[in-house]
């Protein structure tokens, strides 16, 4: 399915921090299973001595799947009419959020197709300020809400978020025109990330990793991207075919394995790449094998995230084929995390380092 004309062996011995864009697409195409076993250790050894060995966790909630936009791999895209669409009601929202917090998430995640009409925004804004009630403020609150007015961006901020999602899909502008719309813009995607970072957010962004069209070198330049655009939280995952989409017809050379292997590849080489950016282990692993996430903290990500939305209408948030309907029993994960010297942080924020960073650097330079 991937480009692999990259494709050629690794020890990945490149200096933590430092690997250049060679460096990174031969972590991506290592071909041994000793060399990827050496690439995801080192990872995991990068992501202790910068991170520690807590995993962070954000309890997601998927609270409607009206999108007004019309990706061409996603489930849940404007002209899908087999989608179920609905709406959490507030009151089911905030029942959520309380119930992450009595879990001791310690963050939330507010997920949802994208608007931009009136009505949303202040709904979500009302929504941000009641989350920040909860526990007089103790949860932290990412929200993954689209591309958005600069406006709309900072009522949200002002209303409480602090960590903002918007994955780029591909860091290739041709790539990008092939699997969105032609209303989408690349360049106003990355102007987004632009405007996020001015108004103070921790900024995330991500990838799609292993969809058609795609090479390895790519998905090396988008983890160039992500250290350019100096990103603070990265959430990717697999491309994983949805049957309602038009690129879910492309299946015929699917293999789960593969798209397993490249995307822990892809998470440990990020990790060399930005050793201070918080990394999710996506939910969409387990789409592919039930304990991947596990894989993923083992390979360098620090983020677990947990799904919490409502049972009744976690189906209709269907972004793509085989999306797990329940959630690992958290009990398990620490127990196997403990067993290879890893824990989860329960009751933390767990904001980014490299966000910290950044600001405080800048703080100094204004008291200069």
């Amino acid at each position: 399915m991937i480009d692999n004309t990259e494709k050629h062996d690794t020890k990945a011995t490149a200096s933590p921090g430092k690997p250049d864009r060679g460096d990174i697409a031969e972590m991506l195409a290592t071909a041994t299973t000793s060399g990827t076993e050496s690439l995801f250790s080192q990872a995991l050894g990068v992501r202790v001595e910068k991170l520690g060995t807590k995993a962070y966790l954000r309890g997601i909630v998927e609270f409607s799947n009206v999108c007004a936009e019309n990706c061409l791999y996603c489930g849940i895209r404007k002209d899908n009419r087999n989608a179920k669409r609905f709406t959490l009601p507030k009151e089911e929202i905030l029942k959520e959020a309380r119930g992450i917090h009595g879990k001791r998430y310690g963050s939330i995640v507010l997920q949802a197709g994208e608007r931009r009409d009136k009505e949303f925004v202040l709904f979500v804004e009302d929504i941000l300020k009641e989350i920040k009630k909860i526990g007089d403020g103790a949860l932290g609150i990412t929200i993954s809400l689209g591309e958005q007015t600069e406006d709309t961006y900072k009522r949200w901020f002002d209303a409480g978020a602090h960590r903002y999602l918007l994955r780029i899909e591909t860091s290739n502008p041709a790539l990008f025109a092939e699997i969105h719309p032609p209303t989408a813009s690349f360049e106003k995607r990355r102007g987004c990330l632009d405007i996020l970072r001015k108004l103070g957010y921790q900024v995330g962004t991500g990838v799609m990793i292993g969809f058609p069209g795609q090479s390895i070198g790519d998905i090396a330049d988008d983890i160039e991207f992500f250290r350019s655009q100096d990103i603070d939280m990265i959430g990717m995952g697999p491309f994983i075919p949805h049957k309602d989409t038009p690129m879910g017809a492309e299946r015929a050379d699917f293999d789960p394995r593969f798209q397993l292997e490249l995307a822990l590849k892809t998470i440990a080489a990020t990790r060399l790449a930005l050793p201070d950016a918080n990394i999710a282990a996506a939910t969409s692993l387990r789409a592919l094998r039930d304990d991947a996430r596990i894989d993923a903290l083992l390979a360098g990500a620090n983020v677990l995230m947990p799904n919490v939305t409502d049972g009744a209408v976690r189906p209709s948030y269907d972004l793509y084929d085989g999306k797990p309907m329940d959630d690992t029993d958290l009990d398990a994960v620490e127990r196997e995390l403990r067993a290879n010297g890893l824990e989860i942080g329960w009751d933390e924020w767990g904001d980014s380092p490299r966000f910290h960073k950044r600001k405080t650097a800048m703080e100094a330079t204004r008291h200069a």
